[in-house]
């Protein structure tokens, strides 16, 4: 493994927040830490007073950004919110990495049901196609690339926002995903695998790492792990999915581009496109992963409460 700063990106995101968790995992080690950030702001603020931790400000799309972000880095983390520019800023790192001649490792985050698309579906949503594409222009560039595919997090807006409004109004999980199976990941294993890999001596053996819950389970099962983590009664309410676009996910008055996102997301749980499960975690980290009513069980409280 190289010197210098390892580089990570989103670390303001707010869907679990793995860029934050891979900064604090990474810098726990002692190894430096540059943080690349969009917004000066007071999470900036307190991001600088960290030991180990330097700051830089600027846009994932702007190639000026970028250079300067990864100068004198040895590996990288990229990661982004959902957003319409997903592939321009991927793109943008891509040249970047093209052009310099440091970085020995970039960690990808993508997602799972890249593993099961190809050039011609049309079944997923705009955001999904984004990540595809993505895997494939960082390829394309020769950057020396690992993708990391999480399947959907246990902090989700799906989970941490729709369902935890119902679970607080009457204690029920509203979601249109019928009987179908489902094997949410909590973000810390996500964060725990990608700072595993920056931090690991050797290059990965593999350019494609699948993280997913232990096992695939139907959401009554999801329902009675979080009753257990919440030490109250939950079930689930399998509802129709036009009503649940109308009277559930309409309501968090969301982007049009994290709502086609979300709905698409329900409406592929429902075709068992998420149930899925491997042992890329327990293999990586040498325990199983953490589920909603035991290791996860603080982000749950914190998103389903």
């Amino acid at each position: 493994m190289g010197v210098g700063p390892i580089l990570v990106t989103g670390v303001g995101g707010t869907v679990g927040g793995v860029g934050s968790m891979v900064l604090d995992l990474v810098r726990a080690q002692g190894v430096p830490v540059r943080a690349l950030v969009h917004h000066d702001d007071e999470r900036t603020s307190a991001l600088r007073a960290l030991d180990g931790v330097e700051v830089v400000v600027g846009d994932l799309t702007h190639g000026s950004d970028v250079v300067r972000a990864l100068a004198g880095c040895h590996r990288a983390y990229f990661g982004m919110s959902v957003s319409p520019v997903y592939l321009e800023a991927a793109t943008t790192v891509a040249a970047a990495v093209r052009e310099g001649d440091g970085l020995d490792l970039l960690v990808s985050m993508s997602q799972m049901t890249v593993s099961q698309m190809s050039l011609t579906s049309a079944a997923e949503s705009r955001q999904q196609r984004l990540h595809w594409l993505t895997e494939h222009v960082l390829d394309w560039s020769g950057a020396p690339v690992v993708h990391v595919r999480p399947t959907v997090f246990m902090e989700n807006p799906l989970f941490a926002r729709v369902a935890a409004a119902s679970i607080l109004r009457d204690g029920t999980i509203r979601l249109p995903f019928g009987s179908a199976r489902t094997s949410p990941v909590a973000a810390a294993d996500v964060a725990e695998v990608i700072a595993h890999l920056l931090l690991d001596p050797a290059p990965p053996a593999r350019r494609v790492y699948e993280l997913t819950g232990s096992h695939s389970r139907d959401m009554a099962a999801i329902a009675a792990e979080v009753s257990t983590a919440l030490g109250r009664t939950v079930t689930y309410v399998d509802v129709p999915y036009e009503e649940w676009l109308e009277n559930d996910l309409k309501k968090q008055d969301l982007p049009p581009h994290v709502f086609d996102h979300l709905a698409t997301m329900a409406r592929l749980h429902r075709e068992s496109r998420y149930d899925r499960a491997t042992n890329d975690i327990t293999e990586l980290l040498g325990r199983p992963p953490r589920e909603f009513d035991s290791g996860c069980r603080s982000s749950t409280s914190r998103c389903l409460e």
